[in-house]
């Protein structure tokens, strides 16, 4: 039963907490996290999830995924993931498909103690975060994609129960062409993204696994911190730097998985406690609620 109680705690403890403000990942918490392959006979690896959230101003959300992961040999995997995003608010609603993620990871030869792993990829937009409602610009808010080329990388180091993750994210090309303009909005909700350009982030996180017979728990926390001011371009054609869009961002998480024999089930429940004072990338979110399936062959 004591197995059971810590994650139920740290569970409720999150649901307390649905009404803070902000949360930011611009694809940075998705790295660093391929798992060990609990079944060597088994090569590939495909993950359907969804995540559902709330957003600034009522927005709502819902952004499937789908996953294939290739274990080549006891040192490299790779994945590959396509992600979409859909929003729906006072704008209305809008949806498309979001970013290509291709992965490359690496566990050197470890000790029994300490264990080691790498990671490393890039982001690909499929779309210029220009999507628009009836030839309306909209806010990053309601884009699937943030128009950017990123470079990624990792390096994840576990000790027993816990996992230690720092990882970087930066924009390499931009390709942006959001043209919203808040002043033209009727609305003060979002700020003006006009070209948006965005900055480099960085990530430390921590995880603890509990283990039963069939499920895992795993609580584990996350710091963003947002390394510079995001810019925009006003009507005369001036960047401008939007103040506050530097910062930190702490965020909860608690993944819960049940495993089956070639497959798993997985839960995933998350809320930031600090935020930055202004998040004009359009990922601020009360909470997500993550749900996926992993299947084996």
């Amino acid at each position: 039963m004591k197995k059971y109680f810590i994650p139920l705690i740290f569970s409720t403890f999150f649901f307390q907490f649905l009404q803070a403000q902000g949360c930011s990942d611009a694809g940075i918490c998705s790295i660093g996290t391929l798992q060990e392959n609990p079944d060597k006979a088994a090569k590939n690896q495909i993950e359907v999830s969804t995540i559902l959230g709330a957003g600034e101003s009522d927005t709502q959300y819902f952004s499937p995924s789908v996953t294939y992961t290739r274990n080549f040999n006891e040192r490299w995997d790779a994945a590959a993931k396509i992600t979409s995003s859909f929003a729906s608010g006072s704008f209305g609603q809008r949806g498309s498909i979001g970013d290509a993620y291709l992965l490359v990871n690496y566990k050197p030869a470890n000790g029994k103690i300490f264990k080691w792993s790498y990671t490393a990829g890039a982001k690909i937009p499929f779309n210029r975060a220009n999507l628009k409602i009836n030839n309306h610009p909209l806010p990053l808010d309601y884009q699937s994609s943030l128009g950017t080329f990123d470079f990624l990388t990792a390096a994840n180091l576990s000790y027993k129960k816990f996992d230690l993750n720092a990882a970087l994210q930066i924009p390499v090309f931009n390709i942006n062409a959001n043209s919203y303009f808040a002043e033209y909005s009727g609305t003060a909700d979002f700020p003006t993204t006009n070209l948006f350009e965005r900055k480099p982030d960085m990530l430390f996180r921590t995880i603890y696994t509990i283990t039963t017979k069939k499920i895992t728990f795993k609580p584990n926390l996350l710091f963003i911190y947002h390394l510079g001011e995001d810019t925009y371009e006003n009507i005369y054609g001036r960047r401008l730097s939007i103040a506050g869009s530097q910062g930190l961002t702490v965020n909860g998480n608690l993944i819960s998985t049940y495993n089956l024999k070639a497959a798993s089930i997985e839960l995933s429940l998350a809320t930031p406690f600090v935020v930055r004072d202004i998040r004009p990338d359009g990922l601020t979110r009360k909470y997500t609620v993550g749900i996926s399936y992993k299947t084996r062959f």
